[in-house]
């Protein structure tokens, strides 16, 4: 079962793609969302995103400044301030 996982910026969509796990720099930690996670909201910190796109893969690491991170039934969305 994927996770499908969305980066978005004011300025673009970065990334729309099914993916395994996300961990996200929230702002009281780092977590990791896996498909069928519960819902909920947080606010992000300047950090990476690692996208893993399989179990046991080596992370792609996305440099972010800010945002939220939405996870709902339809996945993860992350809306960043700026992502590199």
């Amino acid at each position: 079962m994927a996770l499908h996982f969305e980066l978005v910026t004011p300025e673009k969509l970065v990334r729309s793609s099914e993916v395994y796990q996300v961990v996200v720099p929230g702002a009281e930690g780092d977590f990791g969302v896996l498909a069928g996670h519960a819902p909920f909201m947080a606010t992000v910190r300047d950090g990476n995103l690692a996208i893993y796109a399989e179990e046991r893969g080596q992370p792609e690491l996305i440099r972010i400044e800010g945002g939220f991170a939405e996870v709902n039934e339809k996945g993860l969305t992350v809306l960043a301030e700026k992502a590199e």
